[in-house]
């Protein structure tokens, strides 16, 4: 793509960084911003400055916060007996707007994936065996996307939890394999958080 200006040509590259923005779709971007007021370009470089810098983790569930202890946490509405694990916040997203869970979360940071160099050491882990040690909880479930990745984790967080004699369950698997849970309709993922299974029944041959 042949640019006019190198102050457009540097723009277009790092809008192209983004996940699922091609070359054609990050210049229709650029030049949007281009015929915005000055005003409104600011507002909206300053709030993803701002978002970048101020931008917190909640030290309980590892949720994205604008506090330390983020809104789901500090929620009196929640039963903080019931933690649902999921991959990251797009998840804790997909989750709340099925209406059909009320408990709290877990958020690992990841995925376990040895082809990608990701081990449980690198992933919020340690915490939620914390938190499940030191906490009164009365159920543990596990929503992890129907992948290898997904089942890897599973059973290495069942392992590691097993010993608290507490009930381990997994989402009903109305995701098809290979499915991530913010791809999911509301209906379906909230019909599988309210069929959820025992994880060693359903899973563990």
């Amino acid at each position: 793509m042949n640019f006019s200006s190198k102050l457009l040509e540097d723009a277009v590259n790092e809008f192209s960084k983004l996940p699922g923005v091609g070359q054609k779709t990050a210049l229709r971007l650029v030049l949007h911003l281009l015929n915005k007021e000055q005003e409104e370009v600011d507002q909206f470089g300053n709030t993803l400055i701002k978002l970048k810098k101020e931008i917190k983790h909640c030290n309980i569930c590892h949720n994205i916060s604008d506090h330390q202890i983020c809104n789901i946490c500090s929620s009196n509405k929640k039963d903080k007996e019931v933690i649902c694990v999921v991959e990251d916040t797009r998840d804790v997203m997909a989750v709340e707007n099925t209406g059909q869970y009320f408990g709290v979360y877990h958020v690992l940071g990841g995925l376990i994936s040895p082809m990608d160099g990701i081990g449980p050491a690198d992933l919020f882990i340690d915490s939620l065996v914390q938190r499940v040690a030191t906490t009164p909880v009365k159920e543990v479930i596990l929503a992890l996307s129907a992948t290898m990745e997904g089942d890897t984790t599973l059973f290495y967080l069942y392992k590691r939890l097993k010993d608290f004699q507490i009930p381990i369950t997994t989402i009903a698997r109305g995701i098809a394999f290979g499915g991530e849970l913010e791809y999911a309709d509301e209906i379906t993922l909230g019909r599988s958080i309210v069929t959820r299974v025992p994880y060693q029944g359903s899973l563990i041959k």
